[in-house]
């Protein structure tokens, strides 16, 4: 039996310029698919009456650590130096599969409530093998759409981190791909989190590149962040290696020569800056502009919640605000006009949106509203005192809605959130997460009173 949902009467903002947007408008569901997207459909369907709400796909975060959902908020003034030190070589080694589940629970659900339809899952926390069945478990249970990227252990900052010997283990990679990824149409699809050149050695760089080309996963991996990563040249170590490729994709990429931008768009690769991680914490400029100059796509990312907020508002607003900052200054200073090609707030929704799914590997099926593709939709309150009046539903999006005006969240046509309400168990993944906090604290405290006994 057909299971049918009209999404009815929305500002919709399909970001199809083939569809386009309708003031008023109808999305017409079917069995998980998005069938039609016109100014009025006449079906059979279990109607949600969409006045007052803009109608959009659903956000896509292209890198966030969810594990660290436990240790939210712990290192609110942390740069990108004391992160490695307070967070990786701190709290990491303490983690147990309870708490990786119960932290992907929690920031899984988290996404969801803020609209977030698909997630990459930079999941370097694999401490047993333990540890990537819990996190892939809690993604499951959520029903989110989500790319788990397998990434390395983090018991030493020093064995993980400097010149690393130790090679993510192929033989647990294919037992979570023979396990959870039969097929790679699902939710669920794999990735695998790479330190990449400078953190380690050229063989275990080599290594990993080869295990994810076995398997034909995608890559994803930081570059050229802060005053360490920012000065490896590491798309150039790669390129010397013979190891780019249209499978990769290159997180932050704030201190990338125009040689390494060259050569990361004619490889193919794609990438992902996390703009309020970048701006707060040191890891350079958030070069939005730079990839698009380049012919690029680039996504946008939430990164870590120890330091930084878990929306996508607050990164669409850190690119958006940060970008036209840096023009409008080089502008003045060498008083010029400003460029036709500044950042627009409409250009900012097809970053977190239609630019995610094509980095996270899914735009054939989520990052636009287009008959054919899933039914990732997001409904915003357009009635609410932040949002309303509108004038332009795009900026209205962009710069004016938060966390409390996500209505309504679809993801493969399964109802996530209703009337701002989020159709989960939250009670019990706040106690989870909670606990896990309280567990890793304590861990934390015994493991200094030890250390300076």
């Amino acid at each position: 039996m057909t299971n049918r949902m009209l999404l009815r009467a929305g500002h919709v903002i399909s970001m199809d310029p083939a569809v386009g947007d309708l003031p008023r408008g109808d999305v017409l569901i079917e069995d998980g698919q998005i069938v039609a997207v016109q100014p009025e459909i006449d079906a059979d369907a279990e109607v949600l009456d969409m006045t007052g709400r803009i109608v959009i796909p659903g956000f896509v975060d292209t890198h966030r650590h969810t594990w660290e959902a436990s240790i939210r908020g712990v290192a609110p003034d942390a740069t990108l130096d004391d992160y490695f030190v307070d967070i990786l070589d701190t709290f990491a080694p303490l983690y147990t599969p309870e708490d990786v589940y119960a932290a992907n629970l929690a920031g899984t659900l988290e996404c969801l409530n803020a609209g977030i339809t698909t997630l990459v899952d930079w999941s370097h926390i694999n401490n047993t093998p333990d540890h990537p069945d819990a996190a892939i478990q809690a993604l499951t249970e959520t029903g989110i759409r989500a790319q788990y990227a397998y990434g390395s252990a983090n018991t030493s900052l020093a064995d993980y981190w400097f010149e690393s010997k130790i090679a993510i283990p192929g033989e647990d990679v294919r037992r979570i791909r023979d396990r959870h990824f039969a097929s790679d149409d699902g939710l669920l699809t794999l990735a695998l989190a790479t330190r990449g050149p400078g953190f380690c050695v050229n063989d275990v760089v080599t290594a990993e590149w080869a295990l994810a080309r076995e398997l034909g996963i995608p890559i994803t991996v930081h570059v050229a962040m802060g005053r360490l990563a920012g000065r490896f040249g590491m798309v150039k170590q790669l390129g010397d290696l013979d190891l780019l490729g249209p499978d990769t994709t290159y997180i932050h990429c704030c201190h990338l020569s125009e040689d390494e931008w060259r050569m990361v768009a004619d490889s193919g690769g794609t990438v992902s800056i996390a703009p309020q991680v970048e701006t707060q914490m040191g890891h350079g400029w958030p070069p939005v502009m730079k990839a698009i100059e380049h012919g690029l796509r680039p996504s946008l990312s939430i990164d870590v919640v120890t330091t930084t907020p878990g929306d996508m508002f607050t990164q669409i607003r850190a690119a958006f605000g940060a970008e036209r900052a840096r023009v409008n200054a080089e502008c003045w200073q060498a008083d010029t006009p400003v460029p036709d090609t500044m950042l627009t707030a409409r250009r900012m929704l097809e970053l977190a949106t239609l630019n995610g799914a094509h980095v996270a590997g899914v735009e054939d099926r989520t990052g636009s509203l287009t008959p054919g593709k899933r039914a990732d939709v997001v409904a915003i309150d357009a009635t609410a005192l932040n949002v309303a009046p509108v004038h332009d539903a795009a900026a209205a999006v962009t710069l004016c809605a938060d966390v409390s005006n996500v209505d309504t969240v679809l993801v493969d046509g399964v109802i996530h959130k209703r009337d701002g309400r989020l159709l989960a168990d939250t009670g019990r993944a706040r106690r989870l997460v909670e606990e896990s906090r309280d567990r890793l604290v304590a861990a934390k405290a015994t493991k200094e009173t030890k250390a300076g006994a």
